[in-house]
């Protein structure tokens, strides 16, 4: 990314996304993980923030970011939930932050066209891929999390298996790269794309967080008219004007994170005009520094938490390159949805429970 001053339908100067990439690189540890303001590193987050950092043009850290995810990756494929200074805190681990290291490599391999990096990262995607697909149940749902002594959740969650949904396409895309295709992926992915868009039975009601609104469109699971009608009807429920996106319907509080997550969804269903207001909309988050408060609490006119988090910055960064193209991976959730099959409703549905003649949930 070259410096420079804010040119014509950029959402920032390029200069200033340099900026906040390198508050990111700021927070990395020697070892390369990137923690949590409270000093903890989770695999989703940490893969978030070095596809920031790649997305600067930061590749020492970006690539230190990634050796760190290959050498603390399980024997199983996962990670801990939790580790902070090295010492593991929380053993369990969660199916969505497994899988979406084949978003951060793929993102890799977009922006910089290493295709050795890309293949160095393969073993460790394909571990962690079929680690959280083990996870499915006999329906295709993904659940959330293995525990500590290794039983499996019970219930799964909408965002994180969306999640998964643009994981597993990036993953079938980096098979297809190590000549090692994955056929059984894009199935996996056609079926989770189903239950996201038409089986809401399938999840556990987490319906009070932003993320189960916007992330099915996110992740490419639901576009079109579905993707429209989707984020017009949560829109006055989550979005508050000129401030940002509530985390959760009943609190006065924006975060910064989920405002560009929407963002990126907005972008992916080629709302450009609205993703470029909401984006100028957590502006107020930024700091001199160039990083970003997590969140404002509007009630209190006060941020909350008292913290500027490096995932924060991330979802800034990647949300800038979406609007402004600055680098070869900027359509990586524009393009979440590419390889579904095209009856993938009636694939999708075979076994998977009764659906009607549309693909929509038909009667038990």
């Amino acid at each position: 990314m070259a410096e420079g001053e804010q040119r014509p339908g950029e959402p920032l100067a390029r200069a200033d996304v340099l900026a906040t990439g390198e508050s990111i690189a700021r927070m990395q540890e020697r070892s390369g993980a990137i923690a949590w303001p409270d000093g903890h590193v989770d695999a989703w987050d940490h893969v978030e923030c070095a596809m920031a950092l790649s997305a600067c043009g930061l590749r020492g850290p970006a690539r230190r970011a990634y050796r760190w995810l290959r050498e603390t990756q399980r024997a199983d494929g996962s990670w801990p939930r939790s580790v902070a200074g090295g010492r593991v805190t929380d053993p369990a681990a969660e199916s969505h932050h497994a899988a979406y290291v084949a978003v951060g490599a793929w993102h890799e391999y977009l922006v910089t066209g290493d295709e050795r990096h890309a293949l160095a990262m393969w073993p460790t995607v394909r571990r962690a891929v079929e680690w959280a697909l083990a996870l499915r149940t006999p329906r295709g749902e993904v659940r959330w999390e293995r525990d500590a002594a290794g039983a499996p959740g019970t219930y799964a969650l909408l965002s994180g298996c969306s999640s998964i949904h643009q994981s597993l396409r990036c993953a079938v895309a980096l098979a297809k790269l190590a000549d090692d295709p994955r056929p059984d992926w894009e199935l996996a992915a056609d079926r989770l794309a189903h239950l996201v868009a038409r089986h809401p039975e399938a999840f556990a009601d987490k319906s009070r967080f932003a993320m189960d609104w916007y992330y099915p469109v996110l992740s490419g699971a639901v576009r079109g008219a579905a993707a429209a009608g989707r984020l017009a009807s949560g829109w006055d429920t989550f979005v508050v004007p000129g401030l940002g996106v509530r985390c959760v319907s009943d609190q006065p509080w924006v975060t910064a994170a989920e405002t560009c997550e929407l963002v990126l969804a907005l972008d992916a269903c080629g709302r450009r005009e609205q993703a470029l207001e909401v984006f100028a909309s957590v502006q107020h988050l930024r700091h001199e520094d160039g990083s970003y408060w997590t969140g404002w609490q509007f009630a209190n006119q006060a941020p909350f938490p008292d913290e500027r988090s490096s995932w924060t910055a991330a979802a800034v960064v990647l949300a800038a390159d979406a609007l402004a193209g600055f680098t070869g991976g900027a359509g990586i959730f524009r393009d979440a949805a590419e390889g579904a099959s095209q009856d993938g409703d009636r694939v999708a549905c075979t076994g998977a429970g009764p659906c009607n003649a549309d693909g929509s949930p038909g009667l038990k």
